[in-house]
């Protein structure tokens, strides 16, 4: 990453070791180090966040490590069971104020904003520390699920939708980084695999929790309980951090400086870091460019149309000025360019962009489908769309273990991870259709679960393993957090584009004369689409127009995914129990 121009007496640290502290903790794993040595001294030339995360893990207690642990499984827990059932409400919620073709596009702002805001974050975690972006992020995401469950239209549910996906992408982050810092690098696959486990769980109760909130208490209370819920999980996790960090403090493992700068010259500084310039043109760029995807059919010129012409424009404008500010403007650069050289990182962040737009292209409206098509109720429709979960989140257990016992990655990307993949997304362009019996659906979902588990934990250990140094991981997180939200905004994109271009029309072909004057409402409201009998005309008629649409999804889907196999023949086979970059007492 590019830091010319940092100031090297940024805020607050400079570490000095106390080894009294450090011998009296029994490390977990010292990554085959069985005593200290100058390689496990905190170097002083890491920035303050880095330096105060290596001096809490010196000073914390065995079971702090644990307890950490167990603080992150219940906030994954409470996180996974929020998701889920939120993205059962979504449907309703854009239908109550009929836009419910709106469902992905709602999506799409948010997820270019929440996987940008992951560079920023990165630097918040490596400036001022791990637990002060932790729980910003925890703010912000309970202030989204309160909008959520406060708005009063599709334009406020949309901003609403902003200020969630920034706070949930966040916190997911900043927990990736809590298990970076506290796990050796051939043990982190299977800690990632162990703290999202309770996706495993939740997918059983999520549905009915739906189910019982849009039959009793409404959505809005749906958001508004987990409002409350949320920051309450995450408080612990923090107040262990701080305290550790505190303690770490009074031994005299850190000590602080004070930077010298005034309030107005910190601000300018922490522009400059956080490269704000970079920040806005490519935020702008990419959801100016992205959005008319959903928009167009909106508006009577369609994709004439003088707002839909300049937001191509401006979006295209905006992206360029963003590659020149970076190139020859930036004095600390948005996007380490640097990274992006070395083909392990590369290929890395690439599957990681290709994995969630295939996702996000077939899944935007799967759970509509599987109301309307193959007549589910709500808790069965929860059950089979969240297949992935279960079966990702099982299986990544043993990827992991794998990785851990074999010191290898590779292997399982190419042999099994991408064909796997591209064999169940492929399947389903047959099997996801009108009258084909739901046992072949749940047959390729199992494919992609266990296919999409196995590449989730190598892409990111394969990101990792590349990295020179515990002062790049933050950053190289970061960055593959962005290429996945943006890869789901370009997947909502997709999606979107083929719905409301092809859903309208093939509604218009097939439903009978008498229903025509109904179109319009049919297409805008999943309620009305199921208040049809199943077997009725119309039924039959919106049935075959979900196919329709549904198959062209898939064949994209398919299609993009031919990128996963270059992206993983690239990497290094690097055996990862070779590789030490984090001190103290780990996992």
């Amino acid at each position: 990453m590019d830091l010319k121009g940092r100031d090297e007496g940024v805020t607050d640290a400079n570490i000095v070791p106390a080894s009294s502290d450090i011998e009296k903790s029994v490390p977990v794993n010292q990554d085959s180090a069985s005593e200290k040595s100058s390689d496990d001294e905190i170097s002083k030339e890491l920035q303050p966040g880095v330096q105060k995360a290596e001096a809490t893990a010196s000073v914390w207690s065995k079971s702090h490590l644990y307890t950490a642990y167990v603080f992150i499984w219940i906030i994954y827990f409470v996180d996974s069971m929020q998701q889920n059932v939120t993205g059962q409400l979504s449907p309703y919620v854009t239908s109550s104020f009929q836009y419910h073709s709106l469902t992905a596009a709602t999506s799409i702002m948010s997820s270019i904003i929440g996987g940008l805001t992951t560079l920023p974050l990165s630097k918040i975690l490596d400036i001022w520390g791990r637990p002060q972006g932790f729980i910003l992020m925890v703010f912000t995401m309970t202030v989204g699920l309160i909008m959520m469950a406060a708005c009063q239209n599709v334009q406020t549910y949309a901003a609403a939708q902003v200020f969630y996906w920034v706070g949930y992408v966040g916190v997911g982050y900043c927990i990736s980084i809590f298990i970076a810092d506290t796990s050796s690098l051939k043990s982190r696959g299977f800690a990632y695999a162990f703290v999202s486990s309770p996706y495993i769980i939740t997918v059983w109760i999520g549905g009915p929790i739906a189910e019982s909130i849009l039959g009793g208490i409404g959505f809005r209370w749906g958001f508004g309980i987990f409002a409350i819920i949320t920051p309450v999980m995450c408080l612990p996790l923090f107040a262990l951090f701080t305290w550790n960090y505190s303690k770490a403090k009074k031994s005299g493992v850190l000590q602080l400086s004070s930077s010298g700068r005034t309030t107005l010259q910190s601000c300018i500084h922490y522009a400059i870091e956080f490269d704000l310039i970079g920040l806005l043109l490519i935020i702008s760029g990419m959801s100016l460019f992205l959005l008319p995807f959903s928009l167009y059919s909106y508006q009577g010129e369609g994709w004439r149309s003088p707002m839909i012409i300049c937001m191509l424009v401006f979006g295209v404008v905006f992206l360029v000025l963003f590659g020149l500010h970076e190139k020859y403007t930036a004095k600390v650069t948005f996007i380490p360019f640097d990274l992006l050289t070395d083909r392990t990182v590369l290929g890395a962040y690439i599957l990681a962009g290709v994995l969630f737009i295939e996702f996000y292209i077939w899944n935007s409206y799967f759970t509509s489908f599987l109301q309307v098509v193959n007549g589910l109720n709500i808790t069965q429709t929860s059950y089979i769309s969240n297949i992935y979960s279960i079966g990702s989140c099982f299986w990544s257990l043993i990827v992991g273990a794998a990785i851990r016992y074999t010191g290898r990655f590779k292997w399982i990307a190419v042999y099994f991870g991408v064909p796997i993949t591209i064999l169940g997304v492929g399947l389903m362009i047959q099997f996801r259709a009108p009258g084909v019996n739901i046992g072949y659906i749940i047959m390729c979902q199992i494919f992609i679960a266990f296919g999409g588990g196995a590449l989730v934990i190598c892409e990111q250990i394969a990101a990792m393993a590349a990295c020179p140094s515990h002062q790049t991981l933050a950053v190289v997180l970061a960055v593959e957090g962005m290429f996945s939200s943006i890869g789901g905004a370009i997947g909502s994109s997709v999606s979107t584009a083929i719905w409301t271009s092809v859903f309208p029309k093939q509604l218009g072909i097939h439903l009978p004369a008498e229903a025509q004057s109904n179109l319009t409402t049919i297409y805008e409201s999943l309620i009305v689409q199921l208040s049809y009998a199943e077997g009725t005309p119309i039924r039959d008629a919106i049935i075959v127009s979900y196919g329709e649409a549904q198959k062209l999804m898939l064949i994209a889907a398919t299609a993009i995914l031919v990128l996963a196999i270059p992206s993983v023949i690239v990497w290094r086979n690097i055996n990862v129990k070779e590789h030490k970059q984090v001190k103290g007492m780990v996992f």
